[in-house]
């Protein structure tokens, strides 16, 4: 069972929603960082948008803070590749491009699997009652 994904849609300009994939829970509880194609399906944007609101610059490695763009993590090596903070794609989305993330919950899908799993519950706890009367009895 997955958990439910968060995700990020923009009345202003009629733009669907999109599931936020990598982003579970609050920004604050992922150590994780997020790859260009996350922030690309959260941002509902294409790659080479990505890349114009990056805080990158040829001629130094890693540029200072810059509020108006989306600041990557710091980086070793030129040819490394560009990760972001969950909280820096947010804070991003949510001052400079205006975007409000909403919270879309969705059961489950009920599959064969969950019917066979709940099934086996069943029977185990069945067993175990089963053990601990044997035991009561001894």
């Amino acid at each position: 069972m997955t958990p439910d994904l968060p995700s990020v849609s923009n009345p202003a300009d009629g733009a669907p929603s999109s599931p936020a994939y990598g982003w579970i829970g609050t920004a604050e509880d992922i150590g994780a960082l997020l790859s260009v194609d996350a922030v690309q399906k959260y941002l509902n944007r294409s790659r080479a948008s990505v890349y114009r609101y990056a805080n990158t610059d040829p001629d130094s490695l890693n540029p200072p803070y810059d509020q108006t763009k989306l600041n990557p993590e710091v980086r070793r090596d030129k040819d490394d590749p560009l990760e972001f903070r969950p909280q820096e794609v947010r804070r991003f989305a949510e001052e400079v491009l205006g975007l409000h993330p909403t919270i879309q919950v969705q059961p489950p899908e009920e599959t064969i699997t969950h019917d066979l799993m709940r099934q086996m519950l069943q029977e185990l706890r069945a067993i175990r009652l089963l053990l601990e009367e044997r035991d009561r009895g001894e």
